[in-house]
């Protein structure tokens, strides 16, 4: 024999409740069952709120009890024939009018007891199980209705009453023994030996159907609910979340007990004790095979399950005095027990200087009195602090009985968490090893979720969550590059990298899954336009464990929200060299809010686009060098513009030739200004440890001042023809020298210029070409010979590529 519970979820509206007479009716032809029913989807609440109305003197209780009358008479007059319609109606109509009553004393009286409130939710179960018996009956099936207030004794714990097993079990078999047929019970009612109306407390109708799987020694016990098993974690918070294919009844109700809501302990006892199995299977995919809970625990992971409870507060009770006291700890935790308030967690150090206890948020102010009410002396003599409340708090939980036979679990757990930035602020663990708990900020739940199923259920792979501001030439680029490294980077490098969110200057979209790279995603009118302070919103809310912005834009508003994507514990990779070359003191505060937060910040791109000089001045750095001198040209543009210049072509058209191959900016003046590499030598200078401010950076534009304020680039480009000469006789004067222009930059004792200069054959930026960047490193150790770092510095492809690997570095760095 096999026992079906179905839930609210599964019996909300017509649609469901067809799908779930199927169910029933293929199930019933495979072998005898019993089935148990909740209330239709949302009644039990609507009941609940109808009496707090009346309670509250509320008239508005009529009109939705008037509703939930006609919900559940349309109900039967669809699912019920016409000819048959009369006794079910008449039913409904007969315990509606039982409610109108009890509502109407509710209303007079104004007193809403716990012994009422269970008669009155006891209407919902009655009536949708009559109901469904009914619609059974007109699909052939022999049904008996049962309400389980005959066959379930409780005491009078309204709300929350306890089962007597004994006299339960023979009323339930003896009631089966005399009644052959379907049974169709009310989930969640009994009553007291006196014919009281009594509930099962929380999830009480699975509970309602264990125990008549007990009672009749079921083969199996079937949940069927609006999810497809158990899940790896919350599926809301963790949008990666597997249903779990077998569990022990200890990893379940361990799982339970932080909140996985699927299944509740009170459920699994009297199963437990028969040993009988139980399924949770989803009523909208019947053919999946759900979750086993069983006897034996079956996988190969670490782990089964990653739960959570929100909403808690951390208590921490210490002093001197608490050390090698006997006693102290039965104080705390009678006092609590006195106050009814439950201890979700507990943590203690081997010192004993203090007890640390998770509690739910609500209990903490009266947890905190009783506890400074029973250490009242200590406190006064000094012995022991006051209570400190930590609120905003969750418990976080991985689960699994194979955690005991593989060392590391927690390693990786706290790995995982470490590596997101997310502080624990207790720990609890068992010496059954079946569960690791750990206290974390309600803010960090969803990230901390997301970061411990990435490490124990996604293979081995480390995901990079990313959200691309600027889908351009360069951030085109870059989609492209990862699309086709993917499958290398995950076989090869156990690396995966999503991209959720991007955005253009004019719209935005996001993806939760991660979009199709292979599709060239592009946000345009179809998505939603463009609002930074939205998309950092949005990236905010999603909380992905190893977040990370990447900003391949120009843009200085982008630039200044980085203070605040670092504190939201995002890192950032950007060729944007706004921060970096902004104020002193903001690229000071970036340094240290990386540092402290340990949020990785990769700007290699902002100098030389993919040449490695920011890693290698860094490398110098640490190592204890000191740089004396910086010599660059760091400017692909510029030094194509004047590596063309040489072979005699007119500067105007060397510029527009420039700009056509997009080595320039959209406007060619933006380079030739000088302005480009003066953010750069700033860079460098500040990279190096010099107190180097914008001021110290003297710079020689290459703008005529007539062109500097045309109103179009065209037109620019246009009136740059007339200065043509002037920059043929720069490069006749240098020719003669048997020199060549280059546009440089050389930063030393603590000042940088930035202008064009003519090098001899000695100089070794003497033979640079086309878009070629050239960085030379003077310091103590490269003294008398100069690091140098040469390669290309302009163009989409090179700055995407830098970009690139400063992301790969960063999952590297993750793992």
């Amino acid at each position: 024999m096999k026992i079906l519970k179905f839930g609210g979820s599964s019996i909300t509206d017509l649609e469901k409740i067809k799908n779930v007479l199927s169910i029933v009716k293929k199930e019933s032809a495979q072998g005898e069952i019993a089935v148990v029913f909740s209330a239709f989807g949302g009644v039990t609440e609507d009941l609940l709120k109808c009496a707090e109305l009346a309670k509250h003197n509320d008239p508005n209780y009529q009109a939705m009890l008037l509703a939930m009358e006609r919900r559940h008479l349309h109900l039967v007059k669809q699912l019920i024939p016409v000819q048959k319609q009369s006794a079910v109606l008449t039913y409904v109509k007969v315990r509606f009018n039982e409610l109108e009553d009890l509502y109407h004393g509710i209303y007079l009286i104004k007193e809403f007891s716990s012994r009422t409130s269970d008669y009155v939710v006891s209407f919902g179960e009655r009536i949708s199980a009559f109901i469904l018996a009914e619609a059974l009956k007109e699909k052939g099936l022999d049904t008996i209705f049962l309400d389980a207030r005959e066959v379930i004794r409780t005491n009078d714990a309204f709300g929350n009453a306890k089962v007597n097993f004994p006299t339960t079990n023979q009323l339930i078999y003896d009631f089966y023994s005399k009644n052959k047929g379907l049974l169709i019970i009310t989930g969640f009612v009994a009553s007291t030996d006196k014919g009281e109306t009594t509930t099962l407390g929380r999830s009480g109708s699975d509970y309602t159907a264990a125990i008549f799987a007990a009672a009749l020694k079921a083969g199996s016990l079937e949940i069927w609910t609006d999810v497809a098993g158990v899940m790896t974690a919350d599926p809301k918070l963790v949008y990666s979340a597997i249903t779990i294919p077998q569990l022990s009844y200890n990893e379940a109700m361990e799982l339970s007990h932080f909140g996985a809501k699927v299944v509740f302990p009170a459920t699994m006892q009297p199963a437990m004790k028969r040993k009988i199995p139980i399924y949770i299977k989803n009523t909208f995919q019947p053919e999946e095979p759900g979750t086993l809970i069983c006897e034996e625990s079956e996988t190969t992971k670490l782990i089964k399950g990653i739960s959570s409870l929100s909403h808690i507060s951390l208590l921490n009770i210490q002093g001197s005095g608490l050390v090698e006291v006997v006693g102290v700890s039965s104080r705390v935790f009678g006092a609590l027990a006195k106050s009814h308030v439950n201890v979700i967690l507990i943590s203690q150090a081997s010192s004993e200087h203090s007890i640390c206890i998770a509690i739910k948020s609500a209990d903490a102010k009266k947890a905190k009195e009783v506890i400074e009410q029973e250490f009242h002396y200590e406190i006064l003599a000094g012995e022991m602090d006051k209570v400190v409340v930590m609120p905003n708090m969750a418990v976080i939980a991985a689960v699994g009985e194979n955690m005991k036979h593989h060392p590391g679990a927690s390693g990786r757990l706290f790995q995982a968490l470490g590596r997101n930035n997310i502080n624990v602020s207790a720990i609890a663990q068992g010496s059954s090893e079946l569960n690791i708990s750990a206290v974390i900020t309600q803010s960090d739940l969803q990230k901390g979720l997301n970061a411990l199923h990435e490490a124990f259920f996604l293979s081995d792979n480390k995901v990079l969550h990313i959200f691309l501001i600027g889908v351009g030439l360069i951030g085109k680029t870059l989609i492209s590059m990862i699309n086709n490294q993917l499958a290398k980077l995950q076989e090869d490098y156990m690396l995966d990298i999503k991209i959720h969110g991007l955005a253009n200057s004019r719209y935005m979209a996001f993806d939760e899954d991660g979009f199709d790279l292979s599709k060239m995603p592009v946000p345009s009118e179809k998505d939603l336009p463009m609002n930074l302070q939205v998309f950092l919103n949005t990236m905010n809310s999603m909380n992905f464990s190893n977040s990370v912005l990447v900003d391949c834009t120009a843009s200085q508003e982008v630039a200044d929200t980085y203070e605040r994507v670092l504190e939201s514990k995002v890192a950032i990779v950007t060729p944007n060299k706004k921060a970096n070359s902004g104020s002193l003191e903001k690229y000071k505060s970036l340094k240290k809010l990386s540092g402290q937060r340990n949020i990785k910040f990769f700007y290699e791109t902002n100098v030389a686009a993919g040449l490695p000089v920011i890693n290698t001045l860094q490398d110098l750095i640490l190592s204890g060098d000191r740089v004396i001198r910086i010599e660059g040209v760091l400017s692909g543009s510029m030094n194509y513009i004047f590596s063309e210049l040489s072979k005699g072509i007119p500067f105007s058209s060397v510029v527009a030739q420039a700009k056509e191959k997009g080595y320039t900016e959209p406007d060619p003046r933006d380079d030739l200004s000088g302005m480009d590499v003066a953010r750069k030598i700033l860079i460098l200078g500040r990279e190096a440890e010099q107190e180097l401010h914008f001021d110290d950076v003297s710079v020689q534009s290459m703008v005529p001042e007539d062109c500097a304020h045309t109103k179009s680039v065209e037109e620019f480009l246009e009136k740059l023809k007339s200065h043509d000469d002037h920059f043929k006789a720069l490069l006749d004067e240098s020719n003669k020298k048997n020199e060549k222009l280059r546009f440089m930059a050389v930063l030393e004792n603590g000042k940088a210029t930035v202008g064009l200069k003519s090098v001899n054959s000695q100089h070794p930026f003497y033979s640079l070409v086309g878009s070629d960047n050239m960085i030379l490193f003077t310091t103590e150790r490269y003294h008398e010979f100069p690091m140098i770092i040469r390669g290309p510095g302009a163009g989409a492809d090179v700055t995407a590529a830098g970009v690139f690997a400063d992301i790969i570095r960063l999952g590297n760095y993750s793992r």
